[in-house]
């Protein structure tokens, strides 16, 4: 896991000092700094006004539907930002969806505001969900005081409500962030050039790999002082009540005729614009397809492939999470711990960072490897390993370790434990971790773009491909393609949110 990454810092580090310095003080670099923070900066923004009002209509008022509402709240998930993307270019233009059916022209969708649109309507599900379980979570009667006390509603919301829902905040900022500094896709399709798009020129087509991994250590040092920062901002806050509190039963805000259909009228607006875009375009360029049966060989020549990866990928983080999950729980150390926490160092590496470095490390250290897909698997596996950690670590957590002891006790040996009592128990786990790393590994992009062997062509590169081609009516069946795998991943996290209830 670290291995590849120091040798990105030692393939930086061939640069002498004065190139060194050229490189971080020439103006591109400073254009790719500011445009990367002005693209997270934009995204959080509209993702929160989009997150923060569904939020409270779903958790504080009597809005009718609420749970219809809340599942269609989290369905963008299913669109990923290069597809969303997609959706937005072929809306706009001469021969967009617009024009082509309502024959208004709006002009395409591209740079600081087309990014920011895709990856919000993609994102704010993040921060949505954070926040409707911190609404749940609420102490209704703190804000009761505030109102007794002679607040008004805007004092008691800026000094009462949204401090207790910062921690929530910064969780799904957090998550949202470091996806926006390492996404690839959508801000290549909108042509807006931060780090990660810069990093993919520079190797690729300018074959600068020096400055390609600076640029590299540079996402990799911003991805890193945003966890940073995140940490420290929550040090030392306490949000929890001291006393045994009044008891005050949840209550929802009845919302009068006028308000209701605001509150819907802004949900329908959410909902058109994150789900009925995507569905409609997509439908728009499948319908204009003059032979669908064509495209299927081609199809699922693509779907095989995204399918000879993620599969293997997901039984290899499996495998590596399981030890790791059996250490932390039950052999908690230092060691132990400091494991743990290296598990997640490919998830918090921007991706396209993290293939760079497995680049260098195949070309010197492992050339065999360089371009296979025994490499790409093993990328897929460390960079999601922490997925597939998660649930099998809560169901460790959940089973008895004094039943593993009785086992052990009738005279059972370690393996045989694990295999008898342990692997069974927490077999549920085990299969979340996978489905969720299959998942994601089939929509994977930036990763499979650096390390995907020659004339592999995946769903995700063959539709990012001819996209940026402005083939949109050719792309339309592999974004769809990519839709409807996703929406596993959602249908995963609702069966999961059904379970909390």
């Amino acid at each position: 896991m670290v291995l590849p990454l120091i040798w990105l810092v030692m393939r930086a580090t061939q640069a002498d000092l004065v190139t060194v310095i050229d490189m971080f003080t020439r103006p591109r670099t400073l254009e790719l700094l500011r445009n990367t923070f002005a693209l997270v900066v934009c995204t959080l923004a509209l993702a929160t006004l989009i997150a923060l009002p569904l939020a409270w209509l779903v958790s504080r008022t009597n809005l009718k539907y609420r749970r219809f509402v809340n599942i269609l709240a989290i369905i963008p998930l299913a669109t990923p930002g290069y597809v969303m993307a997609y959706a937005l270019i072929g809306l706009s233009g001469n021969f967009g969806f617009m024009n082509q059916v309502f024959g208004v022209t709006i002009p395409r969708l591209q740079g600081l505001w087309g990014a920011t649109l895709a990856l919000a309507l993609y994102t704010f599900p993040y921060i949505y969900l954070n926040l409707r379980a911190a609404f749940a979570g609420l102490d209704q009667s703190l804000e009761e005081a505030a109102r007794a006390l002679g607040a008004t509603p805007r004092e008691v919301f800026f000094k009462v409500t949204l401090p207790h829902l910062m921690p929530a905040l910064m969780a799904g900022w957090l998550v949202v962030g470091l996806y926006v500094i390492g996404d690839f896709g959508a801000v290549a399709l909108m042509r807006y050039e931060v780090f990660s798009y810069a990093i993919y020129i520079q190797y690729s087509v300018m074959f600068d790999r020096v400055y390609a991994a600076w640029l590299a250590l540079m996402l990799i040092a911003i991805a890193l002082s945003v966890v940073w920062w995140e940490s420290r901002l929550r040090e030392g806050a306490h949000y929890s009540r001291t006393g045994s509190g009044a008891g005050t039963a949840r209550r929802r805000l009845n919302l009068p005729p006028a308000l209701q259909a605001l509150g819907w009228g802004f949900v329908a607006l959410v909902l058109l614009a994150s789900v009925g875009l995507p569905i409609a375009v997509l439908t728009f360029w499948m319908v204009r397809l003059d032979d669908l049966p064509a495209v299927l060989p081609a199809l699922l020549r693509a779907f095989s492939q995204s399918l000879s990866v993620a599969v293997p990928s997901a039984l290899m983080a499996a495998a590596m999470a399981l030890p790791v999950a059996v250490l932390a729980v039950r052999y908690p150390s230092r060691l132990s711990t400091l494991i743990n926490r290296l598990a997640f160092v490919g998830y918090a590496v921007p991706a396209l960072a993290f293939a760079l470095a497995f680049v260098f490390f195949s070309l010197n250290a492992a050339r065999f490897l360089y371009q296979t897909q025994l490499l790409l698997v093993m990328v897929y596996a460390l960079s999601f390993l922490a997925l597939a950690l998660g649930p099998i670590r809560s169901a460790l957590y959940q089973a008895r370790p004094s039943v593993e002891e009785s086992a052990r006790a009738l005279g059972h040996g370690p393996l045989s434990v694990f295999a008898r009592v342990t692997l069974p128990t927490i077999r549920p786990g085990v299969v979340a971790g996978m489905v969720l790393v299959f998942v994601i590994a089939m929509k994977e992009l930036p990763i499979a773009f650096l390390l995907a062997p020659t004339g592999f062509r995946p769903l995700s590169i063959t539709m990012f491909s001819r996209t940026s081609e402005g083939m949109l009516m050719e792309a339309a069946p592999y974004a769809a393609a990519i839709m409807a795998f996703s929406a596993l991943f959602v249908g995963f996290v609702l069966r999961h949110d059904k379970k909390a209830g």
